[in-house]
């Protein structure tokens, strides 16, 4: 109890942000800040007073797993107890069922002064509101906010009678350590503003996850008094936070300069954006913007301004993707050495399901260099490896680095710097095991949701509903996109308008920066200088088929340059990719000229390919220089893991038909890096991105499935229809009318009859995205009545995510403004940890059903040799099967982490689509009932890539096509 008020009062002082101090000043100690922290470390302290019950002290020594000597002890102990007066009942009479954290919440109002008939008394009920309130979240410190019912329930596992003077011992020292007054504690406790809610249960859930860590705290002698065990644990509680990196950032005066040396000089609309930025108070700022316009340094300054208006101790970063997430990670920490202002290292951490595999990761656990025995709690860590450049750098005021601590659930997000997918930001407004302790850590930041125009509609809503908490708290938030469509735009003020309980004031075209105050008032922000065109030949052309194209980008790519194809699925991507290389082969192209990347690649040979392609079509180390390790001549197949977020350049791109914003983000992998223009082979230094669409037999674009006896596109299991046909619609507009640019407005194009038109993001994206979304009436034509018809199914489909994502997320105020109370924010075992969860009620990042995750191993049978298990077909890299986590010494934790990192590079996801072809997960045999691959699903295959074991059915894997259904 003390450790964990002690913890509360360091959080307090040094993690806490200002704004969310200032919510709680107000919640828990009426404005007076003094008194706030002292009530907030006393509350704290109390979350486990349920613990002197029979029910919970009953669990000692008993359990499958307890050895016989434990046995006894409990015994002994029962015994003892029971002699010196604790009323501990016998067998019978301990309610099991009732746990220790709702026993706290059953009894501590009544403990603290509330009269009401529920508490047994007779007074009114609002004037103990605020305790009850305080009661329930205490009763959610294990994850989940109880019902009231199941408060209740817990009354018989504590009879007053028999552990009131228990209780009133422990509240009384606590008050007295803490200097609680407790004649007026209950009219200090309001907890009215909805945001405080889950602030305070994320604060106290942070506090006792630290304070129970034995490595960083330790027990008292009985011979001490209370005093000695406050004063140690305020020492301890000091020396954790200390070694966890939990104190606030604090920035100093830095220019654009300083902050970003390699781009010195602010671009136009960055400068403009600088200038408007708000001197006091949170912000929600929108950045719209082609790829490669400067959106992500613009945000990252904003982050350090609003660090140092605010009082945030730090910024998390969400990104559509973990490949995005990876690569940004570079650019963060890059940021966070030349912005963190004081002499210390910067805790970052990386947060997705397979960050112990990237490089990064690696990176930043050498450079914390920490290796007490306290890692070992989390079960999957990584072995270190290289060292960040900067770790050693003396001239530098900080560095950027990770403590394990932070890779275990949930605990990402609460790192001072994060950055990581937008599920961590999407479950924070989810009820689901510890959601609270997400949008607490979240609160105290910048929040960055970058490429915003990525996410579904489901993902939207929740993310609106994140804003409105953040706002609430005083959090501020900084959305990047491409051009968004006015009521996606619309849709995100008045979230942030929502969250503040003002007027949402109607947008117009206020980019490429839009930027809102508290109080609701827009500020449009535009350069004096317009941005250069990026002009872009665009063809519009019927996909010829996979042999024909394949011919016809191989003799386009003969003399050389780098040329991108990018298809909707893998079968098609992974189809092109085999009558190419067949094709390249007999005309002399080298096996590495030509590479297929894609999402069904296991991690251990998708990071490789993303690696590589980072070196080779990336910035190089100067970027101001082309890239020295450019190549003359590459060829990249690849699915949508291209569209997002990797920094490639491309001279030449051939793209399947999408919806029209992704397509617009394709284009931002053309001609990316201006170095290199001077080095592009002469015929492609015009930027031109060829569209491939299917054409039906009537001349209009083939975009639903296939039907028995009529042809399909199985493009349409990956876009709607409708966003086929109206992108569709609006390039065959492009190429068909005459140009609007002013360099091409003038000229007779003699291609035109073969569909070609000049494209430029910044010019024409806006408003193709605004017809895209917002159409006008559709034209009685042919294209006009399938544009109707494919219209009226998508919106059922936006109607499905909108009605999904709203009967799952939490809000903090109604739509008439009513604040939300607690007993909405009840959830239960039903609601899931937030990660692959897959029940009705669980709390979801995406609309699609969760898969399977699996780990793939390769058994190999050498000739007259022992039979191995690899990670590769090849055999080269022999699994490790030892059980590591038992042991204590350094030798068995670095083993533990590399077998750990291993295992999560060799995991792969079964979508749900394919387990009606396959035996069900629950039926297949298991691979060992001994660690460290107890209770995972495993595939076994063999040095070819087919089944051995694991699901009966028709399932392979190959390093080009990864893990796939044979065709039959």
């Amino acid at each position: 109890m003390l450790d964990v008020g002690a913890v509360t009062g360091e959080l307090w002082d040094n993690y806490l942000a200002q704004p969310v101090r200032d919510r709680l000043v107000e919640a828990l100690g009426a404005g007076d800040e003094v008194v706030a922290r002292r009530n907030a470390m006393f509350y704290a302290a109390l979350h486990d007073l349920g613990k002197a019950s029979g029910g919970f002290l009953h669990q000692f020594g008993r359990g499958r797993w307890v050895r016989s000597r434990m046995r006894q002890a409990a015994r002994t102990w029962r015994a003892q107890a029971r002699s010196a007066g604790l009323p501990l009942p016998e067998e019978s009479g301990f309610a099991p069922w009732a746990r220790h954290e709702h026993v706290t919440a059953h009894h501590l109002p009544r403990l603290l002064g509330c009269t009401c008939r529920h508490c047994g008394g007779k007074g009114e009920a609002r004037r103990g509101r605020g305790l009850h309130r305080m009661a329930l979240l205490l009763g959610g410190h294990h994850g989940h906010i109880p019902h009231l019912e199941t408060v209740h329930r817990a009354a018989r596992a504590a009879r007053p009678d028999d552990w009131d003077p228990y209780y009133r011992h422990m509240i009384e020292t606590l008050a007295r350590v803490f200097r609680v007054d407790l004649e007026r504690l209950s009219e200090r406790t309001s907890l009215e503003r909805p945001v405080t809610l889950p602030l305070f249960a994320g604060l106290v859930v942070m506090a006792d996850w630290i304070a129970s860590d034995e490595t960083l705290f330790h027990y008292r002698l009985l011979t001490q008094t209370v005093e000695q065990w406050w004063n140690a644990s305020q020492g301890q509680a000091e020396a954790a936070l200390r070694k966890l990196r939990l104190r606030s950032w604090v920035p100093g005066s830095l220019e654009w300069a300083d902050l970003f040396p390699d781009a010195p000089l602010p671009r136009p609309f960055q400068a403009a954006a600088m200038k408007a930025a708000p001197t006091d108070g949170p912000a929600l700022v929108i950045v719209e913007g082609p790829t490669g316009a400067g959106k992500t340094s613009l945000a990252l300054w904003y982050a350090h301004h609003l660090a140092r208006v605010n009082g945030y101790h730090g910024l998390y970063a969400a990104m559509p993707t973990r490949a995005g997430t990876d690569q940004a990670a570079a650019e963060y920490i890059s940021f966070l050495t030349r912005a963190f202002g004081i002499p210390t290292d910067a805790n970052l951490a990386i947060v997705h399901s397979t960050a112990e595999a990237s490089r990064a990761v690696h990176r930043l656990l050498d450079a914390g260099k920490r290796r007490s025995g306290h890692e070992r709690a989390a079960d999957c860590l990584p072995f270190i490896e290289d060292t960040l450049p900067s770790a050693g750098d003396p001239k530098l005021p900080g560095r950027p680095v990770l403590d394990p601590w932070y890779l275990r659930r949930c605990l990402g997000v609460i790192s001072t710097f994060g950055i990581g997918t937008a599920d961590q930001v999407v479950l924070a407004a989810q009820a689901s095991e510890h959601w609270f302790l997400r949008l607490f850590g979240l609160a105290n930041k910048t929040v960055i949701i970058d490429e915003a125009h990525a996410y579904e509609l489901f993902q939207e809503r929740l993310l609106e509903a994140v804003i409105s908490w953040l706002a609430d708290a005083g959090a501020s938030v900084v959305v990047l996109s491409a051009t968004l469509p006015s009521g996606t735009r619309q849709a995100v003020a008045d979230a942030w308008c929502r969250g503040h309980r003002v007027q949402p004031r109607p947008l117009g075209a206020e980019g490429p920066v839009t930027l809102i105050d508290r109080g609701g008032r827009v500020t449009g922000v535009r350069p004096d200088e317009a941005p250069d065109p990026q002009h872009t030949r665009l063809d519009l052309v019927c996909d010829p088929g996979t042999a024909v194209l394949a011919d016809l980008i191989l003799r386009e790519a003969a003399s050389g340059g780098c040329t991108a194809v990018i298809r909707n699925r893998v079968d098609s991507a992974h189809d092109l990719y085999s009558e190419v290389c067949e094709q390249a082969r007999k005309l002399g192209w080298r096996t590495e000229e030509v590479v297929l990347l894609h999402g069904k690649l296991l991690p251990r040979d998708r990071l490789s390919l993303e690696t590589r392609l980072r070196e080779i079509l990336g910035p190089g180390e100067d970027r101001t220089q082309r890239n020295p390790a450019r190549p003359e001549r590459i060829l990249v197949i690849a699915t949508q893991v291209l569209e997002q977020s990797l920094d490639l350049d491309f001279d030449r791109l051939y793209t399947d038909l999408a919806p029209i914003d992704l397509l617009i983000q394709r284009r931002g992998r053309l001609h990316r890096h201006s170095p290199n223009q001077a080095g592009r082979p002469a015929p492609l230094r015009e930027a031109r991105m060829t569209v491939l669409h299917l054409t039906a037999p009537d001349g209009l674009p083939l975009v639903s499935l296939p039907a028995e006896n009529s042809p399909g596109n199985l493009d349409a299991h990956v876009y709607a229809p409708y966003a086929l046909t109206m992108s569709w619609y609006l390039l065959n507009d492009l190429v068909t009318a005459r140009s609007t640019c002013a360099s091409c407005a003038d000229e007779r194009n003699p291609e035109r009859q073969h569909g070609v038109a000049c494209f430029d993001a910044t010019r024409d994206g806006a408003s193709l995205i605004e017809r895209a979304y917002s159409p006008a009436p559709f034209p009685r034509t042919p294209i006009g009545s399938l544009l109707r018809a494919t219209w009226e199914r998508w919106l059922d489909d936006l109607r499905d995510h909108d009605n999904t994502a709203h009967a799952r997320a939490l809000y903090p105020y109604g739509l008439d403004g009513e604040p939300t109370g607690v007993e909405a924010l009840k959830s239960g075992e039903s609601h899931g940890k937030g990660d692959r969860s897959g029940g009705a009620l669980s709390a979801r990042s995406r609309l699609r059903e969760p898969g399977t995750a699996v780990v793939v191993l390769f058994r190999q049978s050498p000739g007259g040799g022992k039979p191995f298990y690899s990670y590769d077909p090849a055999g080269e890299l022999v699994v490790d099967l030892g059980d590591h986590s038992a042991q204590h010494d350094q030798e068995a934790i670095d083993a533990h982490r590399a077998q750990q990192r291993e295992f999560l590079l060799n995991t792969s996801e079964i979508p749900v689509s394919w387990l009606s072809h396959l035996s069900p997960v629950s039926e297949w045999p298991p691979f060992s009932d001994r660690p460290p691959l107890r209770n995972r699903a495993v595939i076994v295959l063999d040095s070819r890539g087919r089944c051995l074991s694991g699901p009966r059915g028709p399932i392979a894997y190959t390093t080009t096509r990864g893990l796939h259904l044979v065709r039959r």
